[in-house]
């Protein structure tokens, strides 16, 4: 009989679930686009379990334009309103709104670090941090660099990024690998990242 994969347990068995824990959750990214969408997708996920929001990425990403940057942020209020009746996002009028304004602070972010890749890695020092959590119940909601993240994006103008939803976010695009000590992605994600196997 075949030896079952331990996978973090918040995954639990949902087959898109299990794929994001596998493919996705920790694995360095250092695309803008990518990152963006990490970091809108996570603002909408507050109040909402992360399941909720994988199941609506595909129409979120046509929704949005594929998170195209520069057009999210010059969104008109015909645009949003036709959002706020798109059953396949959710439909909440700040969260809409929160992506504008956040897209619009994006651009900044880049005119003045270069990209969002430098400007959001900066708060680890341009390599991720290697937690060794033994289980899930150890792993934390926010830490000291997701509250000073979350300060200064807020302080820049954006919405839906507290320290939690900052946290979650560094967790899923790999600035720190939070996978728990038996996961077999925890070694996997550790080794990719050390000999540069993940370019974006």
């Amino acid at each position: 009989m075949p030896k079952k994969v331990k996978r973090c347990e918040w995954c639990g068995e949902d087959p898109l679930y299990v794929a994001y824990h596998d493919e996705e959750w920790g694995v360095p990214v250092h695309d803008d686009v990518k990152l963006f969408e990490m970091l809108i997708l996570e603002g909408a996920q507050a109040g909402l379990s992360w399941i909720t929001i994988l199941k609506k990425r595909e129409t979120y990403r046509e929704a949005f334009d594929g998170f195209d940057i520069e057009r999210i942020a010059g969104y008109t209020s015909r645009k949003r309103e036709s959002l706020l009746k798109n059953p396949g996002i959710v439909r909440n009028r700040l969260k809409v709104e929160a992506a504008v304004k956040n897209a619009e602070v994006a651009l900044r972010i880049q005119d003045e670090h270069g990209s969002l890749d430098a400007f959001f890695w900066s708060y680890v020092g341009g390599k991720p941090v290697q937690n060794r959590f033994g289980t899930m119940a150890d792993l934390p909601a926010m830490t000291d660099v997701s509250d000073v993240l979350g300060k200064d994006l807020k302080r820049l103008g954006c919405n839906f990024v507290g320290s939690t939803i900052c946290y979650a976010f560094m967790q899923a695009v790999g600035m720190v690998n939070d996978h728990i000590s038996g996961c077999f992605r925890r070694s996997e994600v550790r080794i990719g990242q050390s000999r540069g196997r993940f370019p974006g």
